[in-house]
């Protein structure tokens, strides 16, 4: 496994991370699935407050705690359950983010998040206010850097230039390089990490039927599928192509993927030994289909 290091912080993290969104409710297949993961040289494990009301938070916390010195976990804060559980509502105020910290150390079983993300953002936002909190958790050692989750050209660059963020979440493929138009030069120059999601494109990149993807039709959806099954072949899975596609930008850190199973985990961690793309595969792919770009929030 390979490791870069996340932006301005001091945290080296592997390129391939763990997504804990998608885990199911089994808790004894999560863990073996977790420990199997850090024991193949994944150290980073992504949750939200919000993923399974915060029972995704208190698997992976008991999952780590017998090495927890030695993985770096981000969790994410900002959607606010309603009481009755019908949903939840948007909320990045300055006194919810200090109330819902306490309660995630509490369910991950630890006394700091090494990487504490606003989950989501609008440019309407009281932004100064949620930079403040972040700075104050920071101060009193609870988070070690914080970072955002977002897809929001404007509202990225609004923490880029008033916080001290460490990183950038935000989704990121073949099928979805909208990030390419701006953000990713833009976090580069300040030296701020990029964790990319969906970097599989919800399984279209892995071999899943073509649909319709974002403004893409699903034949040109299927031309690109196309032409990763055959740049694969036999040197690399289908998701391993994919995801050295975002891996090869020097932007990127690392990719978050939503784990399931044991053979997902096993495709991805070998991602680093198969043979990688050459730059041609790299052009070919790149070429494959036109970029999309950014309509709404720019």
């Amino acid at each position: 496994m390979n490791y870069r290091k996340l932006g301005n912080s001091e945290m080296k993290i592997s390129e391939v991370s763990f997504g804990c969104m998608s885990l199911k409710e089994d808790l004894d297949i999560n863990e073996k699935l977790i420990h199997l993961a850090f024991d193949k040289g994944i150290n980073y494990f992504d949750t939200a407050d919000l993923y399974q009301n915060g029972q995704n938070e208190v698997m992976l916390g008991s999952a780590v705690k017998d090495f927890r010195d030695k993985v770096i976990i981000g969790t994410k804060v900002g959607n606010q359950m309603r009481e009755d559980d019908t949903g939840w509502d948007w909320n990045p105020s300055k006194k919810y983010i200090l109330k819902s910290v306490e309660e995630s150390l509490r369910r991950l079983q630890t006394d700091y998040i090494d990487l504490y993300q606003l989950h989501g953002g609008t440019i309407d936002d009281p932004i100064d206010e949620t930079i403040d909190a972040f700075e104050i958790l920071k101060k009193e050692g609870k988070i070690r850097y914080y970072g955002i989750s977002s897809i929001r050209p404007n509202v990225i660059r609004e923490y880029v230039k008033r916080s001290n963020i460490s990183s950038v979440m935000m989704q990121y493929s073949l099928l979805d390089r909208r990030p390419e138009e701006s953000c990713l030069h833009l976090l580069e120059e300040n030296n701020i990490g990029v964790l990319t999601r969906g970097s599989i494109a919800k399984g279209l990149l892995a071999g899943k039927p073509s649909t319709d993807y974002l403004d893409y039709t699903a034949s040109e959806v299927k031309k690109v599928i196309d032409l990763v099954k055959n740049l694969s072949n036999n040197k690399r899975s289908m998701c391993q192509t994919a995801i050295q596609f975002v891996l090869k930008n020097s932007y990127v850190t690392s990719a978050v993927i939503g784990i399931r199973t044991k053979e997902q985990l096993l495709d991805c961690i070998e991602i680093s030994n198969n043979k990688l793309l050459s730059n041609q595969e790299l052009i070919q792919l790149s070429n494959s289909i036109k970029p999309n770009l950014y309509i709404n929030h720019r």
